[in-house]
């Protein structure tokens, strides 16, 4: 045992049965493992994030493929086991007998899950609804804030492509002006983020629209200091936190910020088709719901759900992706993203060809997303490459100010999966693979 650690209690090994829920009384002895080792975890997360020991014990949490390398963990992630088996069971239930079974059981349970979401956001549950992804939280605000011919909204070229064709929608049907900042990548000195957006701003700005995590680079934004830039000038502030929720750790309170969405399959390792808006109580008014809900339901945050008949065992499975999350920790998870990274990184930055279009140095710019590219090559090609040849999945990016290929682990994935990536892309850096040439 390392020295200055103690052994685990009962008492601790129960405290982490209760924080996993039903995930603690499954019958596989590789879920009961997961529990013991969480609660027989001291280790700062420091040092945890390269004790495989541990690892490969969360690892087992997952059904996956391994005869292929997922590094596109940023789209959509797998659920662990809890999550899947929960969702599996209580889709089984409705279907069982599915009015009673939706309506009068499953839905009201929703209610525990909006806690859990606000508790790990920190807000209160009222501002908390429960949506489908990202894009349905986003659009929500986009679409329901109200605009007038001749406002302004500030946003930036980098933001998510469905979002800035919302907002030009919104240009077309109600004349409102869209405006995009550009700003370089690596990012060095967010300040020049902020500078920017603040350059773009007028008289008659009244939405600022920013990612929190860039999707196309894994930069974390300096979204506090843009909220209360907006602040101060009474303009709105969107949050797009489709990759930050769940990723690293951080609260509410943190960004400051009145709108937030995110998209709950993707870091939270929730079931596929969950989300969260988060709107300020006072600010509930202020926004149109998606579909229509009775004028008594204005200052409710539930008129944000009204979208008919849905699977209610999608979103209340989400609760198993909570109490796994709880467990195993955001500070725990962040600093093995970046461990995972720091292994194939510290490999290709020795070569020239290989470009970092993400800050790779620090830590307060990125965390389990990446962005590279190799001089000469086709990102498409090189994508296709690695999936074709070496059974590894990444996302090639394509954007009008740079190109290059997106790199997500997640927490299931092992070192010597990472090690078979930079092998891969070692070759390809030393000019050993024709096929990927631009």
């Amino acid at each position: 045992m390392q020295k200055g650690l103690r052994m685990p209690s009962r008492r601790d090994l129960l405290q982490t049965l209760i924080a996993l829920g039903p995930m603690a009384v499954m019958a596989t002895p590789a879920m009961r493992s997961v529990a013991s080792t969480l609660a027989a975890s001291p280790i700062p997360p420091g040092a945890a994030a390269s004790d495989e020991d541990f690892w490969t014990t969360v690892q087992q949490a997952f059904a996956v493929d391994r005869t292929i390398v997922n590094l596109n963990n940023g789209g959509v992630s797998p659920s662990p086991r809890t999550v899947q088996d929960t969702l599996r069971r209580l889709t089984e239930q409705a279907n069982q007998m599915p009015a009673y079974e939706l309506w009068r059981r499953q839905e009201p349970q929703v209610e525990t899950v909006r806690e859990g979401l606000a508790s790990m956001f920190g807000v209160d549950t009222e501002e908390i609804a429960i949506t489908r992804n990202a894009s349905e939280s986003l659009e929500t605000l986009q679409l329901g804030l109200p605009l007038r011919s001749g406002d302004e909204v500030v946003t930036t070229t980098q933001d998510y492509p469905r979002m800035l064709t919302t907002w030009d929608q919104r240009a077309r049907r109600d004349g409102i002006v869209v405006r995009k900042v550009r700003f370089d990548v690596p990012v060095r000195d967010v300040r020049t983020i902020v500078a920017a957006i603040e350059a773009a701003l007028t008289p008659k700005t009244k939405v600022i629209h920013v990612s929190h995590v860039v999707f196309l680079t894994g930069q974390i934004m300096p979204v506090r200091e843009i909220c209360r830039l907006a602040r101060e000038r009474g303009i709105w502030c969107i949050v797009d936190g489709a990759h930050s929720f769940a990723h690293f750790p951080f609260r509410q309170q943190d960004l400051e910020c009145d709108f937030f969405g995110t998209s709950l399959h993707k870091w939270l390792t929730g079931p596929i088709g969950t989300g969260m808006l988060y709107v300020k109580k006072e600010r509930i008014p202020d926004v149109w719901p998606l579909m229509a809900a009775p004028k008594e339901s204005d200052g409710n945050i539930r008129k944000f759900e009204e979208i008919g008949t849905h699977s209610a065992a999608v979103h209340n499975a989400l609760g198993e992706a909570l109490a796994f999350n709880r467990a195993l920790g955001l500070e725990r998870k962040a600093t093995r993203f970046r461990y995972l990274h720091r292994l194939w990184t510290d490999r290709l930055k020795r070569h020239e060809a290989a470009r970092f279009l993400t800050d790779i140095d620090d830590d307060r710019n990125q965390c389990g997303l990446r962005l590279v590219h190799i001089e000469g090559t086709d990102p498409v090609k090189l994508s296709g490459w690695l999936l074709d040849k070496r059974r590894i999945f990444t996302v090639a990016i394509v954007h009008d100010e740079f190109k290059g290929l997106r790199v997500a682990p997640n927490v299931y994935t092992t070192p010597d999966e990472i090690e078979r990536f930079a092998d891969a892309m070692e070759e390809v850096v030393q000019g050993k693979v024709s096929e990927v040439k631009a």
